[in-house]
């Protein structure tokens, strides 16, 4: 996130900063000619040196203008155009620099809610509009309105669990993360094994959180929101409690403060997550495909969701089947069947069948 809010700063946020908290008061600024001066600098190119001469110039600035007239605008404006301080300089500059923990947490906060609500409408719409099966919204469990509450669940936990996740990506702007800018500091080799190792990582530990999160005492007071939605919507994807959402991407954030990540890869990283967290949502069964003992897809994520207690993985089918919560993706399963009376009428013709075999014995 530090080379996103890098460009946000130089693109819009310096200007924006300079406006909501500028480096020199409005009321010095109005009563200085040298101040009122535009500025040939842009904004944020002042530095460090102007704001802390700034700092101990406005000091001295305002005591003067203070006993000079009594504190008053002008006072303060005369001590301004008699002071050393290069404070034309300072036109266009805030007073919380690129460094100040709390501009990068609400810069951070804001890039991330804006930033959710491109991914999640940008990918789910996309998705719904050429992947998702419309007659889905025939099957009997299907909510009425049901695409609208999903969106009005997602757009409810947006902003909770971004005041959440924020923290994560402000240590890593600060340096406190094993994140890295330049491929020869671990190699190419390193750099494209980290992939997996992230997917390896982040599913294994969303599956215990996840299978975690089915237990009866936690179950009913954060997962069960998400599981509304027996015949999910692309537009589910993110229709959780704040806490289930928080929970289930921790493995994303925690992951590069123990793993060398190179900032780009991450970030193309926590793309995907959000548009596979779309993709598995869109109540497709595809069976008997070549990766479906390996991939966790759709087909398993539907499963989930018809019956709870299955396919709990993100990525891979390898934790359910060593946690013995494994489910297979049969053509019996797929909701389609609730639609189209093909599943009624084969279990009929099945019922029948021993019937009449009983009645032949």
């Amino acid at each position: 996130m530090d080379v996103v809010l890098h460009y946000a700063d130089e693109w819009v946020l310096d200007a924006v900063w300079a406006k909501i908290y500028p480096a020199v008061p409005r009321s010095v600024a109005k009563g200085s000619e040298l101040v009122q001066a535009a500025s040939r600098n842009g904004a944020g190119q002042a530095g460090a040196k102007l704001i802390s001469n700034f700092t101990n110039g406005l000091a001295a600035a305002a005591t003067a203008g203070a006993s000079a007239s009594s504190g008053t605008a002008s006072g303060v404006a005369k001590a301004v155009a008699d002071s050393d301080v290069a404070w034309e300089s300072l036109q266009g500059v805030s007073a919380l620099g690129r460094d100040n923990i709390v501009r990068q947490f609400l810069s951070l906060l804001t890039i991330t809610y804006i930033g959710i609500f491109i991914l999640y409408f940008l990918f789910a719409g996309l998705s719904y509009k050429y992947l998702f099966n419309k007659e889905m919204m025939k099957h009997p469990r299907f909510h009425k309105n049901q695409v609208r509450l999903e969106i009005e669940c997602s757009l409810r936990a947006f902003f909770p669990l971004d005041l959440m996740t924020v923290p994560w990506f402000v240590a890593e702007v600060r340096g406190h993360s094993m994140m890295y800018s330049n491929i020869s500091d671990y190699g190419w080799l390193y750099a494209v094994l980290s992939v997996p190792l992230f997917l390896v990582f982040t599913d294994t530990a969303i599956y215990w959180i996840h299978r975690l999160e089915h237990h009866p005492l936690i179950y009913k007071h954060i997962h069960k929101p998400h599981h509304k939605w027996l015949v999910p919507t692309p537009f589910a994807s993110h229709a959780f409690h704040p806490i289930d959402g928080y929970a289930q991407s921790l493995p994303y954030h925690i992951f590069p403060f123990i793993f060398p990540l190179h900032r780009f890869i991450f970030m193309g990283l926590f793309v995907f997550v959000n548009l596979w967290s779309i993709l598995i949502h869109d109540s497709d069964m595809i069976c008997n495909s070549p990766l479906e003992k390996v991939i966790n897809g759709p087909s398993h994520h539907t499963l989930h969701h018809l019956f709870f207690t299955c396919n709990y993985g993100q990525y891979f089918t390898t934790c359910d089947r060593l946690g013995g919560s494994y489910r297979a993706p049969k053509p019996e399963d797929d909701p389609l069947l609730a639609i189209t009376g093909v599943g009624e009428k084969a279990k009929k013709e099945v019922a029948n069948g021993e019937g009449e075999s009983k009645k032949s014995q």
